[in-house]
Parts: C-alpha cells; structure tokens; sequence
C-alpha cells in the first residue's frame, strides 16, 4: 500500500532507501542513536511513530526502523520494510525478566515468542509457533558474548496490554492474569515485551530472517532483592548495551553472508 507519492503508506520509505539488514527498536528516539553506530548514516523519513535511518557497516547498507509500541504498530512497520527490501530483521528492545536468575542489565537473546496478543491471529492460527531463524540467534549470542555481556536465549511474551502484566493485581480479571503469567513462568519464558512474535510471524510467512535482544530493565516477582543493588527496576534505561550487540550481530551476520 503507498500514498500518493509512492511511498510505503505509513514509513514513508520506497525501495533503495533502506537496506536488507535493518534493526527495529520501538522508541522513535533511539534511532539516532542507533544510526551513530553505523558509517555515513543519514535520515531518511518520519511518519507518526515511524523514523527510519540509513548507513553502513562493514560496507554494507544498513538501516534502523523504529516500530513504536506493541504488535499491530510493529506488524505494520516489519511488512513495509520487507517490501522496500529488508531481509534481515532484528528487534531491539527492553523487557521484564520472568526468572529469577535473569536480572536488571542483563540482555535476553529471544529464540520463540509467546503469542499472547490479537495481532498475529490476523496471519496464521495461533498453533502456528512465533519462531525466530536460529543464524540471528546465534549470531546475537556470539555478539553478547564478545562484548562481554551477561545474556541468556530463551522464550518473550509478546503482550498487548503493558499495565495488564505490571499491574495484574488491579485489572478486573486478576486471576485470570496471574494463572496465565505463572504458567508461561513455569514454562521457562525469560522475558516479558511487547513485539516480538508479530516479527517473527511475518518474517516466516516472507521468508525472512528475523531476532530479537533485549535489554532487562527490571526484575522477575520471583526475584530476591540483591542487598547491594535494592532497585528491581533500572534507575534510567540506557539502550547502549543491547544496542552494541545488536550492531555486533549484524557485522557476524555481513561477514557470514559474504562467505
């Protein structure tokens, strides 16, 4: 779908403006701040919660798309990067640990998403798995791993409603919540965000490759307070860390492709 320039409808970008890899967080301001990173980069539109960036790394064209909140947003932003040429996709985002060994500034490298939104039912019925290709994966383990990092790889849940899980005891049906979230606790989901699974749906209905890092910014219900470090939740989000792997992977993934 473009608008009367020919522009993809809501990003506003056309083919040749963006390249095949392209990382997606969700804050329109932190895609500048992504762009730094990259050699020669340069801004390429704006539109409602839509900025895009252009440069290089490696040699190679590279892109920042933010995706603003939740999975419809997200949804729409992944099929119009993919139609102006976007191959390669990784979010890169904030989260709230579901584990208690996973902690404030730790990074989560997202393998699977917990379909728990009412956005991807629109593409396949909801047995169909939210899968991300395992190449991203590893190469965002390695990333976190060079840098030095904490980081674990395991299952988000992708939600629609944030106040709905940060304050379940407030909702109308807060044991219908609860009894939800311990499950996918007991289940092993490492984190909780918001856009994951919409990513990875419609990167396996393209065929595309698509991941995910995160950076968590506060800790599980099950979590002990570290006497040393009270807070469970980060004083400020600084997205450096989860940036910087992000960046890193896309460099493995270049080299892997040119080899």
């Amino acid at each position: 779908m473009r608008n009367e320039e020919g522009l993809a409808f809501h990003l506003h970008i056309q083919q040749g403006d963006i390249g095949r890899y392209v990382l997606l967080p969700g804050d329109p301001a932190r895609c500048e701040k992504i762009a730094r990173h990259f050699e020669d980069a340069h801004f390429v539109a704006q539109n409602r919660e839509y900025v895009t960036w252009t440069g290089s790394l490696l040699g190679e064209k590279v892109s920042v798309i933010s995706t603003g909140i939740g999975c419809p947003s997200a949804a729409i932003a992944v099929e119009e990067a993919i139609e102006a040429g976007a191959d390669t996709l990784i979010r890169v985002g904030s989260s709230g640990s579901m584990q208690p060994h996973i902690h404030t500034g730790d990074v989560v490298v997202v393998s699977a998403a917990i379909r728990d939104e009412g956005t991807t039912p629109y593409y396949l019925p909801i047995e169909f798995p939210a899968v991300a290709d395992i190449e991203v994966v590893n190469a965002l383990r390695e990333a976190a791993k060079r840098l030095g990092y904490k980081s674990h790889t395991g299952i988000s849940q992708s939600k629609d409603s944030f106040y709905g899980e940060v304050e379940r005891a407030r909702m109308p049906m807060p044991a219908r919540l609860a009894e939800r979230w311990n499950a996918f606790i007991t289940g092993g989901a490492a984190c909780s965000e918001m856009e994951s699974s919409a990513l990875f749906i419609l990167s396996s209905i393209y065929r595309k490759r698509a991941g995910g890092v995160m950076l968590v910014i506060n800790e599980s219900d099950l979590a002990e307070v570290d006497e040393g470090n009270p807070a469970k939740h980060m004083a400020e989000f600084d997205a450096d860390r989860v940036i910087k792997v992000a960046v890193e992977a896309l460099k493995i993934l270049i080299q892997s492709d040119r080899h």
